[in-house]
């Protein structure tokens, strides 16, 4: 008998290793041009000469040696590139903003499938047309967070032979079974790191033999990377009129075998010996990516040819597609697309869409056989109160050993329940308690939809391969995602971690999530011993910017390396922690009022509370703290709430003016602004002309920005940004010398205007910006900064934008970092989405508490602080102000040697002397 070597697939002859190797760096060396040029398939863009040299190369061993110096330096090099976007990847549960939503549509091609009907011809009745409407509009959504189905992850189908069904899912199949299961217990069947087969047999469940197998009512897919893909379909052509022995009287069928060059692109269908039906393909980059190990593996996975399981297809009763949809859509969160009005697809796996399941409505389904499917869910609380409210969980008498989950805390206990049906849409509660408490199989057509068994799962579960490769001590309170260790750069060793956090800290019920990223680095020597390294938790400037990327690692990162694993938070709402957009607010609702209600939970406190959830869900103790600017608030919150968390912490131009009206504080910054415009124009006197020239011309010139916006003297005079940088007067001056090109502003100009302005690329900024000062309830900002900018123009007139009010040789003052509500206008077009839901922010009184001077008085925590002495966003007065109040253990350093960007600019010296003052190694300096 012919055996299909499964082993044989992970092994590739010596004489050929090397030609794959020089295979490989030449498909990498042209990856690594290409990078730059979008997110094209290599196969697409590959030239022909290329190609014609890689099939040369591979047929020819002659010239080993030649081969590997040829493939060694563009591996190298593109592996360089390689890393930071591996980095983005290495997440169970990532956000997808929507450019990177688009280039995943890219990859995958076609994820909308077949083209949707519009007449829905037999939906029935209004409602059921308008739930068609919320999916298909849900199916445009693309710059949502990848949430809901987190992973499929393994089929139950009972085989009557366990002999058999070792051939099958072993040799047929390429799977290897889980060494950790005695002989006497149902086998699992490894497809891949992250996904099985559970094949339980008369040989180790009695009960079986008078059940007899079962089947899954419609097609399984499975992925192979294309080297397996190829192997598997060779041995499978040989084998497919001449089956193995052990398939003999069975209802094995190989049907078709194509090895990419037929109308399937490549894809064996076939029978397995009790009717399940699968299909077998090479993996697409996506499937790759997400499923081969990058997010975890499951424990006791051994090497195995597939990448996993891809796509179910269910076969359902006609008439019930719309109830599915609402079901997975409503109880639990499922990315769901109408793909016809008798097809349903669910999205879901690693990275968002890497897995799916589709229900295709027939005249006769078949009937369930009592199998089942096993799924990871986000919210799994969540989902399972909403299942329960709905009379929909279910034990399973087969299976009460694994799951008894009837309350929430069952639930919590045993971390997975059971359904076993989709509900009709006018299904009511009492009809599903029926179906809840009959124990029979058969579900009674008049209230159920279909039915099928689910066995859903939290992250948490003790077989779960989404908790990353490393052993993560987590509290247990908030769901928590590590990826494996990944290369950042040379020597650097980054993992990503993501917490699952409440919306509003405040309210008891949790019931609304969201999802907060960080970056763990590490010096790669040190991985080893990373349990006993200190934390140093970076809070970034802002509000409403993501934490750096650090490549290549160098300045304050590379010298708090020396001596910490480096936490580089992206605050709530930025970056990787879903995200806030202009888009997304508008899905959130279109109400403004509830949109200020979901932003009113983005300042500090609870930025605070997400970075004690990420302390608990590391396992650790006390961690130290860097704050730059705005981070160096959030710092001074958590003094306020959590000091016993804290070692030490480092402030750099961030001590927040507490105890300071809003008022009081741009009352402040217009009069450093007055000094900073006075200097620039000292310092470049011809620039007077050239500023009131530009002015002008605004003036009497309707001139568009690239992106359309009109540039008005009030957007140009929001350069003054610029001069609180330390090469910020010098670069504002080589922009305004560069101005004109003769006929006008430059394109180059105004592209560098827009640039420099991110006012509506960062609506956190813009909406929050004041906010961060209402400490307390009683009084709103009422957009401070705009109003105290009038008062401004009474002691120095300058800040007018009427150079034709003022002497030829008078200047144009500049503004800084100041928000108005005249930028929700032509000036800024796209804050016009949330102009409504600003003013309601800018007039809200009710504001709670973020300091706590009395717990902030005499600090036990050791604390360095820099402070500018000309910063010109945060008042020196104000940041020595509460150094007096942290105590004798707060060592301030002022000095005008930095400006505000001092860590940006001389990071690893700032950072030493920082840590040299609370370590008391370094008297303060002068």
């Amino acid at each position: 008998m012919e055996r299909y070597p499964t082993g044989q697939l992970n092994r590739l002859q010596p004489p050929r290793r090397t030609c794959l190797l020089a295979l490989v760096g030449l498909l990498l060396a042209y990856a690594s041009l290409t990078t730059t040029m979008g997110s094209r398939p290599i196969a697409k863009t590959l030239p022909k000469a290329l190609t014609s040299q890689v099939n040369s190369l591979t047929h020819s061993s002659k010239h080993p040696s030649l081969a590997l110096k040829f493939a060694q330096k563009p591996i190298r090099s593109f592996l360089r590139r390689l890393e930071p976007m591996r980095c983005r990847e290495l997440r169970a549960h990532a956000l997808i903003d929507s450019s990177r939503a688009a280039k995943v549509g890219r990859e995958v091609g076609d994820l909308d499938g077949a083209k949707e009907k519009e007449s829905g011809n037999g939906l029935g009745s209004e409602e059921k047309q308008k739930i068609v409407a919320d999916v298909r509009k849900a199916k445009k959504d693309l710059d949502r967070s990848v949430d809901g189905l987190l992973l499929i992850e393994h089929l139950n189908l009972n085989v009557m032979n366990a002999t058999v069904g070792d051939a099958f899912y072993g040799d047929i199949l390429g799977c290897t079974r889980d060494p950790r299961r005695p002989n006497d217990k149902t086998p699992h069947h490894n497809c891949g790191a992250m996904t099985q087969f559970h094949t339980a047999s008369p040989d180790n469940e009695n009960q079986i033999a008078q059940q007899g197998p079962q089947v899954w009512r419609g097609e399984v897919t499975i992925a192979y990377p294309s080297a397996h893909f190829q192997r598997i379909a060779e041995y499978l052509e040989k084998v497919k009129n001449i089956p193995p022995d052990v398939f003999f009287g069975t209802e094995f069928k190989i049907h078709s075998v194509d090895d990419g060059t037929g109308e399937t692109e490549g894809s064996v269908f076939l029978t397995c010996p009790y009717g399940n039906r699968y299909r077998l393909r090479p993996a697409t980059e996506i499937e790759l990516r997400h499923l081969g190990g990058a997010f975890g593996r499951r424990p006791g996975s051994l090497p195995s040819n597939p990448i996993g399981i891809v796509e179910l297809s269910v076969e359902v009763p006609i008439g019930s597609a719309v109830d599915i949809a609402r079901m997975y859509k409503e109880m639990f969160g499922f990315d769901v697309s109408l793909e016809a009005d008798s097809e349903v697809k669910i999205w879901g796996g690693p990275g968002g869409r890497s897995q799916s399941v589709r229900f295709v409505e027939v005249e006769k389904p078949p009937p369930t056989t009592g199998e089942h499917f096993a799924i990871y869910v986000s919210r799994f609380e969540e989902t399972f109160s909403k299942c329960l409210d709905n009379n929909l969980v279910w034990v399973n008498p087969r299976f009460v050993h694994l799951d008894n989950s009837t309350d929430l805390p069952s639930a919590r206990e045993y971390k997975q329940f059971r359904i076993r049906h989709v509900p009709k849409t006018d299904m009511d509660v009492e009809a599903r308690q029926v179906i809840t408490s009959d124990t029979e199989m058969d579900i009674p057509k008049s209230t159920a939809a279909f039915a099928l068994e689910h066995e859903v799962r939290s992250v948490f579960h003790k077989s779960s391969p989404l908790k990353g490769d490393t052993n993560t001590k987590s509290s247990g309170l908030h769901p928590h995602i590590e990826s494996s260790p990944y290369t950042l750069t040379e020597g650097v060793t980054a993992i990503d971690h993501e917490v699952e956090v409440p919306l509003d800290w405040k309210e008891e019920s949790h019931a609304k999530t969201i999802n907060v990223f960080a970056r763990e680095i590490m010096l790669t020597q040190k991985l080893q011993d990373r349990s006993n390294l200190p934390i140093l938790l970076f809070l970034q400037g802002g509000p409403g910017f993501a934490s750096p990327r650090p490549t290549p690692v160098i300045g304050w990162v590379q010298r708090a390396l020396e001596d910490y694993r480096v936490l580089l938070l992206d605050q709530r709402g930025t970056g990787l922690s879903t995200p806030v957009t202009f888009s997304g607010l508008g899905k959130i609702s279109p109400v403004p009022e509830k949109q200020a209600k979901y932003l009113e939970n983005f300042r500090q406190d609870s930025i605070v509370r997400d970075c004690e959830a990420l302390r608990e869900a590391l396992g650790t103790g006390k961690i130290s703290l860097l704050g730059q600017s705005f981070g160096g608030f959030c710092i001074l919150t958590y003094l306020s709430t959590a000091p016993d968390s804290i070692d030490k912490a480092f402030f750099t131009v961030g001590l927040a003016p507490v105890g300071v009206e809003v008022d009081d504080v741009y009352r402040a910054t217009y009069k450093r602004l007055q000094k900073r415009n006075r200097m620039y124009y000292n310092r470049y006197p011809m620039d007077v002309a050239r500023m009131r020239d530009i002015v002008k011309h605004l003036q009497e010139n309707k001139v568009l920005l690239p992106s359309g916006a009109l540039l008005t003297p009030r957007r140009f005079q929001q350069l003054g940004m610029m001069l609180g940088s330390a090469s910020g007067m010098e670069s504002l001056h080589w922009l305004i010398e560069g101005a004109w090109d003769g006929s006008g502003l430059s394109y180059s100009f105004l592209k560098a205007v827009e640039n420099a302005q991110s006012f509506d690329s960062n609506p956190i900024y813009w909406i929050l910006h004041e906010a961060i000062y209402m400490d307390g309830e009683g009084k709103a900002s009422e957009w401070s900064a705009h109003r105290i900018h009038e008062e401004a123009k009474q002691f120095e007139p300058l800040f007018a934008t009427d150079p034709s009010q003022t002497p030829e040789d008078t200047p144009v003052y500049l503004t800084g970092e100041m928000v108005y509500p005249w930028m929700a206008g032509p000036d800024y077009p796209t804050l016009n989405n949330i102009k409504e839901t600003a003013e309601i922010l800018a007039y809200k009184k009710d504001w709670g508490n973020i300091y706590d001077i009395e717990t902030l008085k005499d600090t036990k925590v050791k604390c360095a602080a820099l402070i500018s002495y000309e910063d010109m966003y945060v008042e020196k007065e104000f940041s020595e102000k509460i150094a007096d109040v942290l105590g004798d253990n707060c060592k301030i350093w002022v000095t005008n040697e930095y400006q505000h960007s001092g860590l940006r600019d001389d990071g690893y010296n700032v950072l030493s002397t920082l840590f040299a003052m609370a370590r008391d190694h370094k008297q303060i300096p002068s």
